[in-house]
């Protein structure tokens, strides 16, 4: 299946890693810096494959090759924008997160995807983790019984450093604050497991320490699901002095169960009425990965290419990149009218924010 990279910065080697991984056939990297194109290449040690086309413009580079799968892994303001003209050249797209920076941008998506009968992944790889799918599982089997409540917490630092690395991070056009860019993955799994039906979000985002940026560097939310249940969100890049945790917990009638390590990928508690033998296993499973990001993206790769060559949707297809997307722009709306917010939301987008944390 031929494969193109398009944005080659932090979390492209990642990517990268997972087109090897399932032995994709990269004909192309696309990068608006060269160097940034030949380092990525010289880490997974592709820099002297000359099959490789490398491009600086992603629509001569779709012009030119024939390609099935395109992964989009620019700054997040242009995620949409890419994803649009792809789908319209009948490309297949995995997009990193967040898959939009507007509603409409992302409805748009899920309707013109539907429309070419292009396949669209989210590039919310954490769905794939040991921990999570058990979790998954626990919960289509309706284990928990009636679930009370639950909660994510994503506790990470991040320093100037991080910032000045890519100027548009931490901006309203291009990034958003720590829920769009860091606590995306811990807010899609917390609605995912919940039921995916939210009634109303109030929210609550300040910018602590990071004085130097556009956005939040800390959100805190309370959310009412349709079903009942009551979800409550931790996140923030004011840990010191590093990252310590993105824990998800999930409580029912019957079940408790506790998911953490650095990324959801560590089962701390496992605890249900109806305990048997299988159980035994996920009492302190944890999955070893080498960074925060996990080790969904192969997985997520892989599902995707068989979604693609057995016609059905992508596990975590472009709904799924909407009803993350949703749930930040929902706090960010109430944090910043100091009123719940009820959903679905209706054509906001990131940008109306701008000026929220101006001094």
């Amino acid at each position: 299946m031929n494969y193109a990279l398009i944005g080659c910065g932090r979390i492209a080697t990642n990517h990268m890693k997972a087109a090897v991984n399932n032995k994709l056939n990269i004909v192309a990297v696309c990068d608006v810096l060269p160097e940034a194109m030949e380092a990525l290449l010289a880490k997974h040690g592709l820099e002297n494959d000359t099959s490789i086309k490398r491009y600086t413009d992603y629509k001569k580079m779709i012009a030119e090759n024939d390609i099935t799968l395109a992964s989009i892994a620019t700054e997040s303001g242009i995620h949409a924008e890419i994803a649009l003209h792809c789908i319209d050249q009948g490309v297949n797209v995995i997009i990193e997160k967040p898959m939009a920076m507007s509603i409409d941008d992302a409805e748009e998506i899920i309707r013109r995807s539907e429309e070419k009968g292009v396949k669209v992944s989210a590039c919310h790889q954490n769905r794939f983790n040991v921990a999570i799918q058990e979790l998954r599982r626990a919960v289509e089997a309706d284990r928990f019984g009636r679930l009370s409540h639950g909660s994510i917490h994503v506790r990470w630092n991040r320093n100037e450093g991080y910032y000045t690395q890519a100027p548009w991070r931490g901006t309203w056009a291009q990034d958003g604050g720590c829920l769009m860019n860091q606590c995306i993955h811990g807010i899609d799994l917390l609605r995912w497991m919940m039921g995916d039906e939210v009634e109303e979000v109030y929210g609550v985002t300040k910018q602590q320490f990071h004085d130097y940026l556009e956005c939040e560097d800390i959100g805190m939310a309370v959310v009412k699901f349709k079903n009942g249940a009551v979800g409550t969100i931790e996140g923030t890049t004011n840990v010191y002095p590093k990252n310590l945790e993105e824990t998800l917990y999930l409580f029912g009638e019957t079940g408790t169960v506790k998911i953490g390590g650095t990324s959801t990928n560590n089962i701390d508690v496992w605890d249900f009425a109806d305990e048997g033998e299988d159980d035994l296993k996920n009492k302190g499973l944890q999955e070893a990965t080498s960074n925060v990001y996990g080790n969904g993206h192969t997985s997520l790769f892989a599902d995707m290419m068989d979604a693609i060559e057995n016609d059905r949707k992508p596990y975590v297809d472009a709904v799924a990149g909407r009803n993350a997307l949703e749930m930040i722009l929902a706090i960010y709306q109430s944090a910043a009218t100091g009123k719940p917010v009820k959903l679905p939301l209706v054509g906001v987008a990131s940008t109306d924010f701008t000026g929220r944390f101006d001094k």
